[in-house]
């Protein structure tokens, strides 16, 4: 749904620049991050309605992170999407169970990620 806010959370700077190019050539509001640290003044600052979580992360990682989000009453209904390198057997299990709503690897479908974070917001939008 173009205009919902995204928030993409990745140290790695190109990621970051592809990622965030993509989600505003689909419409979206598009803030970025480098670690846990810059991404909870993002959302403290501007509610986002979805995480692209990058796993990770120098400092916090982005399982915990996605743990302190969805265990805080007032940042637990973000849709937090797992964006990362990991693609080992057990990562998705491991991403999901940290409270991550879906898990992709890169590299990044570019054509599929904004049809996944629309069939997300749709969902929300229903349940909300």
């Amino acid at each position: 749904m173009p205009g919902e806010r995204i928030l993409i959370v990745d140290d790695n700077a190109t990621n970051l620049k592809l990622v965030a190019y993509l989600m505003k050539a689909n419409g979206y509001t598009v803030e970025t991050a480098l670690d846990a640290e810059s991404a909870i003044l993002a959302i403290r600052d501007n509610h986002p309605d979805v995480i692209l979580m990058d796993i990770q992360l120098p400092g916090i990682d982005g399982l915990e992170l996605t743990r302190r989000l969805k265990a805080d009453p007032a940042t637990r209904d973000i849709v937090i999407v797992a964006v990362t390198a990991y693609a080992m057997k057990g990562d998705q299990a491991k991403a999901l169970a940290a409270g991550c709503d879906d898990y992709i690897t890169k590299p990044i479908d570019t054509r599929a990620l904004p049809e996944i974070i629309a069939q997300h917001l749709a969902k929300r939008e229903v349940v909300s």
